[in-house]
């Protein structure tokens, strides 16, 4: 081969060489476009029945071809008794699909728990980028009363004692449960018999909606469907195992608003089931109907059969633009013979007497038992509506009963 022929091969190679060198580069491929894999955490309600819910996984991109993820579940502080996974491993995106789910099964319960959740890991990904490999479901415990709720830190309060008076019984709410030796849950709507409770009321009562928590008693009234009512919430009595004649009678509470919200707090004769109501005698320590959120009603409740039924009541208002809500007020009964005193806050806003009743009666100079619920809906608040916020709580910080000497 002539010198020139040499010369012509050695610069062709290096041409080539130095070609072979730019399309290299860095000895990196370029990147492929792959679809991007996203997914959200999730935040869902457990409820008291069993619920499907939906993992929407998402592709952002062309999907010209099968694209294939891996997932598995990771249980945390909830586990399989909480819920089951029903699709199966893999996911697969067809051509041109953007979209799929993973459908759980969150087992609902009635039994109070804190705030569960678990997660969702995603891997050996194909045809596809990963956004998201990992994502977090939270299952919220409708039965916890007390998320979100905001207990009062100011307010009026009383003493726990009075000259010339001994404390005869107290409940401060201290536990982690409803005192058993106290209370008794009423449940159910009133029915066969007493449908709506004798007041067209709309909620179901159960024991779920009561709580203690921070040495309060908390009943919260729900829009939750139960029993064939759309509401929920909680009523207990004393009855049987505590009643009260004469003395000193207060409660501190912070009450709930809005629309056909009716929290109370009264008291209703030992001789009930003998005599029937109103013969028992009923006294309404403190009533509100959410819709006047600065107004408490104390009445009494009267008369020798339904047909003769009476009653006496008068209002507290605040001033101020301040309500029975933001802060804790003090409901009591100054409760002697013949005389029964209506207090707020330790100011007397309204007597009864026996010449009061106008000739029916006086049944309030016996035993009587404590009655605290929160109704919704009914003849006195009239019924929820768009306006009306829910859950809403009554909350009591404690019940004392003094007696003379």
């Amino acid at each position: 081969m002539s010198n020139t022929s040499k010369f012509l091969v050695w610069s062709f190679m290096t041409i080539v060489f130095i070609s072979s060198c730019n399309d290299d580069d860095n000895g990196i491929p370029a990147p492929l476009n792959l679809p991007k894999f996203s997914v959200s955490d999730l935040t869902v309600d457990e409820g008291d029945a069993n619920q499907e819910i939906a993992v929407v996984m998402t592709l952002n991109g062309e999907n010209s071809t099968n694209a294939i993820v891996n997932f598995a579940s990771i249980p945390g502080s909830a586990d399989a008794t909480d819920y089951e996974v029903l699709t199966k491993s893999p996911i697969i995106f067809q051509v041109g699909e953007s979209s799929k789910t993973i459908v759980i099964k969150i087992n609902g319960d009635e039994a109070k728990e804190l705030k569960e959740a678990f997660q969702i890991k995603f891997y050996n990904p194909k045809n596809l980028a990963l956004e998201t490999d990992l994502v977090t479901i939270s299952i919220n415990d409708d039965d916890d009363n007390t998320q979100g709720l905001i207990i009062p830190t100011e307010g009026f309060s009383t003493p726990q004692t009075y000259t010339g008076y001994t404390l005869a019984w107290a409940d401060e709410f201290d536990g982690e449960t409803l005192n058993s030796a106290n209370w008794t849950h009423e449940l159910g709507d009133g029915c066969p018999g007493n449908c709506g409770w004798g007041n067209n009321e709309l909620q179901f009562y159960r024991e779920d909606n009561t709580t203690l928590a921070n040495g309060n008693l908390i009943i919260t009234a729900k829009k939750q469907s139960f029993g064939n009512k759309e509401y929920t919430s909680s009523r207990i009595v004393t009855k049987a195992k505590k009643f009260f004649k004469f003395g000193r009678i207060d409660i501190r509470a912070a009450l709930p608003k809005g629309k056909g919200m009716w929290p109370a707090l009264w008291m209703l004769g030992t001789n009930i089931d003998a005599v029937s109501w109103p013969s028992c005698g009923e006294i309404d320590i403190m009533e509100l109907t959410g819709d006047l959120p600065n107004r408490v009603v104390g009445t009494v409740h009267y008369g020798s059969s339904v047909a003769n039924h009476q009653y006496k009541s008068n209002s507290k208002y605040l001033s101020n633009n301040e309500n029975y809500q933001d802060k804790f007020h003090v409901f009591s009964l100054n409760w002697e013979v013949d005389k029964i005193e209506f207090l707020v806050d330790d100011e007397v806003y309204h007597t009864i007497q026996p010449s009061n009743l106008g000739g029916q009666p006086y049944p309030f100079n016996k035993n009587f038992f404590f009655v605290f619920n929160v109704a919704v809906g009914g003849t006195f608040p009239g019924n929820p509506d768009g306006s009306t916020p829910f859950p809403q709580s009554m909350i009591v910080d404690y019940v004392r009963v003094f007696n003379k000497g």
